[in-house]
């Protein structure tokens, strides 16, 4: 019996373990868009798919509302939008990581005039004047923290940073930022892997959303790799955008254009555009009427008690809402030019032009579009509102140790240059110093990431400072160049260096290397700055043969070295050398850059060619020594000899690198500090335990509201009138009503602790009737269950006892103990329904569905043990 017992509790660990693994090992993607967001989730058992919100909708507003005590998520943010638009927000994404002097900012204030943007003394960034509080984040009320995050391609460095900040505030562990036009080419690659092969085929991706637009060529093609052999890829080769050109300008035009014919109607004396209120159901309905003009020509816009109680209605024509947007229209092939300019190619290079984004339905930018691509058709084989979401979290589990996905390699590119400058003394020919100003390109336009970058700076010795910038955007209109902010991104302090010369003075130095890496987040993180040096160490004496040999079998079972040197730097072999620094005058720096850029060398490569010509060398003197005739020499010429021949010995070179300390000072957007990261995650927290409360008391509230309704209601039902005494009916519907009374004067204004402990008092009142009434419903299952395995157990024994004794399989010992445990059962049975028959039904029973539940398991295990 305990085997069995243990069998069964193993199996239910395991199954909760099973449980519990699952939950943690589970990720998400999370699209966030200028107007909605979407979710997509991978777990075991559950392949990728979008996470319906509360509302059971595969997307949700990006909206929060936030007035006194009560916080608003999505929709139910938007059903306030429309009645307190001051404490509703949207639209966040295009203010985010920008400084309040920036355009969009100016922009997004005249969009929403009901907002008080403040200005954050300590960074020069924007925020949101609340009642109570002053930060303002998205909370995911799920317990996955494991996530990939897209975010649009045209992100500079500040903005990135800003996502990825408020991810950490949120509680989220981003496992990667993903630019949404990536995701969209990787969810369609996925899906069309078959189709790929080695022949590369191009693809335009137009993605018209709210807020912008971008345009993106990709390349899929097969690859072979020395992890996983052939394997499909996809790599960015031209992007293109327009920050402002979406949607969601066409519906504020729209929303202007109703506000201008209820004007002209002169219904009121006020001015609708001064309402704010009004203006916030006009925008609502501007977006309503924009989806259904781009499947009719024309349409009826309608809101009742837009102002003042008066009524709204006005006809609206496709033609009128061209014509008011025609220069955005004219707008639409901007990005599809930038794309091939940057990728320098053709349209006829291009095979098929696919739509994403919702913003893509609207006719007029189909036929601007297709007329400027020159193609046959527009290819709609794609999900435009989630192909984002399903390749972000495709990547997430492809990321994630716990899932194990078809290796497809994506090759994202950089959308903006970012170069090194330094400045450097230098002395003329006649002797005049001046001041030289170099700049070195790390990553160009379009340069793949993630990448690894080394930068050598020869002519240090002593601390200096370098700076990171952005390089050249001249690509950039002039408007995109002021939303962009600081072109400036870090001013880098180096200490260390001096001293690093003083300690390795007997050693050659190979310079100052700063290692930079540009993630899989497309942000740029310095890794550390080294000094390097090199000295060199003399090899031993030529070994025989058999010595050789004996030591190449040793290290082959665990044997050599024991003294490893801690200071030797390994060979980088994942990270490009950027041009060293050599030349006396600029323009023979800017030669060298030039080589540099069209033929990278990897670290290790740099490194290892002059100790390759070195050892050349040496092996031509030795040659050369060789090739003499010999001659008589007297005694002094030998050990003359004999020394240089020493010398000539070959020499092994050893790195060493000395660790330099970095200070950064950033330029562009100032990071929060720890402190203020702390005071968002304890304002965050605040809210999220407000809402906590707030839900707990609701939940509360409901309970106690129905069970007060449904125990009224079943006090005049005939089972429960059956098992309760006169004066019990008194006293249960009595409370009923004083708690009904209580709840209609006080209840709808009671905090959480009062409504608990009425529900817990009324729920005390009527336990003993609920349980004699949930027993007796229980009965003629749970007895005929019993009697279907005495019936079944009995005939068993009957069958085993006819085996004859030669071919008997079971001991005697086993069979008497299943015929006690069958007699015994009988018994109680019998005897216990005999007794409940005496009692009234509104004595507390004693024949219990759990025990009848009990005797009928223990039989059955001991049948299914034999």
């Amino acid at each position: 019996m305990s085997i069995r017992m243990n069998l069964n509790r193993s199996r239910l660990i395991s199954a909760l373990t099973d449980i519990f693994v699952a939950e943690s090992i589970a990720v998400m993607s999370v699209d966030l868009g200028s107007e909605w967001m979407k979710i997509a989730l991978v777990k075991p058992g559950v392949p990728m798919e979008i996470v319906l919100n509360k509302e059971s909708r595969r997307k949700t507003p990006v909206a929060v509302c936030l007035k006194e005590n009560e916080r608003l998520f999505g929709d139910s943010a938007l059903g306030v939008a429309v009645k307190n638009p001051k404490v509703v927000y949207r639209f966040l994404q295009s203010i985010l990581g920008k400084t309040t002097d920036n355009p969009q900012v100016a922009q997004y204030q005249k969009h929403f005039p009901e907002h008080q943007l403040q200005r954050d003394e300590k960074r020069g960034t924007v925020f949101f004047k609340f009642s109570d509080c002053s930060t303002l984040q998205r909370n995911f009320w799920q317990p996955i923290k494991d996530a990939v995050i897209t975010v649009p391609a045209y992100f500079n460095q500040a903005e990135r940073r800003a996502v990825l900040q408020a991810a950490h505030i949120a509680g989220l562990k981003v496992l990667q930022l993903i630019n949404d036009n990536t995701a969209v080419a990787l969810n369609y690659g996925v899906f069309r892997r078959k189709d790929i092969n080695s022949t590369a085929q191009n693809i335009l991706f137009y993605d018209m959303g709210s807020g912008s637009t971008t345009a993106t060529i990709v390349t899929y093609q097969t690859v072979k790799t020395k992890e996983s052999g052939t394997q499909p890829q996809l790599q960015i080769h031209g992007v293109g955008f327009d920050r402002t050109l979406g949607g969601f300008e066409m519906e504020l035009r729209l929303r202007d254009h109703l506000a201008k014919h209820f004007n002209e109607q002169k219904k009121s004396k006020k001015d609708v555009r001064e309402n704010l209120r009004a203006m916030a159901k006009l925008l609502k309905e501007a977006q309503r009427l924009k989806t259904v003009l781009s499947a009719n020509a024309e349409h009826m816009a309608q809101i009742e008690g837009l102002m003042d109680d008066i009524d709204f209605k006005a006809k609206v024509t496709r033609s009128e809402f061209e014509a008011l947007c025609e220069d955005l229209f004219d707008r639409v092939p901007g990005p599809v030019k930038e794309a091939l300019a940057a990728a320098e190619m053709s349209m006829d290079e291009i095979e098929q032009v696919i739509l994403v984004g919702g913003s893509t339905r609207v006719p007029k930018v189909q036929d601007v579009l297709l007329k400027a691509v020159g193609k046959e058709e527009l290819s709609k084989n794609i999900n435009a509102d989630e192909a984002a979401a399903m390749g972000a979290v495709y990547q997430a589990a492809a990321l994630s140790k716990a899932f194990k996905v078809k290796p497809f390699l994506v090759r994202d590119a950089a959308m903006f240059p970012i170069q090194v400058e330094f400045s450097r003394e230098t002395e003329e020919e006649d002797g005049i110093k001046t001041m030289k100003h170099n700049k070195r390109i790390l990553f160009q336009r379009m340069a793949p990431y993630p990448q690894r970058k080394v930068i050598t700076f020869n002519r240090y010795m002593d601390d200096f400072v370098f700076y990171i910038n952005y390089g050249d955007l001249g690509f950039l209109s002039e408007q995109d160049l002021k939303v962009f902010g600081s072109q400036n991104l870090t001013m880098v302090k180096l200490s260390g260096v001096g001293s690093s010369f003083k300690k390795h003075s007997d050693a050659e130095s190979k310079g100052i290397k700063a290692h930079f890496n540009m993630d899989e987040s497309g942000v740029l993180i310095l890794d550390r700055v080294e000094s390097v040096f090199e000295t060199i160490v003399e090899e031993k004496e030529e070994e025989s043969t058999l010595t050789k040999l004996g030591n190449t079998i040793s290290s082959l079972f665990g044997g050599g070295s024991s003294e490893p040197n801690a200071n030797v730097t390994e060979p980088v072999t994942d990270e490009e050398e950027v041009i060293p620094e050599a030349g006396k005058d600029q323009d023979q720096s800017e030669k060298q850059e030039e080589s540099a850029q069209e033929k990278p060398e990897t670290e290790e490569g740099k490194e290892g060619e002059p100790q390759a010509e070195e050892q050349k060398d040496n092996k031509e003197d030795e040659g050369e020594t060789d090739g003499q005739k010999p001659e008589e020499k007297s005694d002094a010429e030998k050990v003359e000899e004999a020394e240089a021949d020493k010398k000539s010995k070959p020499q092994k070179k050893s790195k060493i690198s000395e660790d330099i300390t970095v200070e950064l000072e950033v330029n562009d957007v100032l990071d929060p500090s720890t402190e203020d990261m702390e005071v968002s995650k304890k304002k965050l927290q605040d809210l999220t335990d407000r809402d906590l409360e707030k839900q707990e008391r609701e939940k509360t509230l409901n309970s106690l509201e129905a069970f007060i309704f449904e125990t009224q209601d079943k006090m005049y039902q005939d089972e429960y009138l059956a098992v309760v005494t006169e004066e019990e009916k008194e006293q249960i519907t009595g409370k009923l009503s004083e708690a009904s009374n209580w709840m209609d004067e006080e209840g709808y204004t009671a905090g959480t602790k009062e409504l608990k402990e009425k529900l817990s008092e009324l729920k005390k009142l009527c336990k003993a009737m609920f349980f004699r009434v949930e027993e007796r419903k229980k009965w003629p299952d749970r007895l005929a269950a019993l009697d279907s395995m005495l019936n079944h157990s009995t005939i068993f024994l009957k069958s085993v006892r006819l085996i004859p004794e030669g071919d008997q399989i079971f001991t005697e010992v086993e069979l008497k103990t299943l015929e006690r445990v069958i007699n015994e059962t009988m018994t109680w049975k019998n005897e216990t329904v005999a007794e409940q028959e005496k009692l009234s039904p509104t004595e507390k029973p004693v024949l219990l569905s759990k025990d009848i539940e009990a005797k009928r398991s223990f039989l059955d295990r001991e049948v299914n043990y034999l």
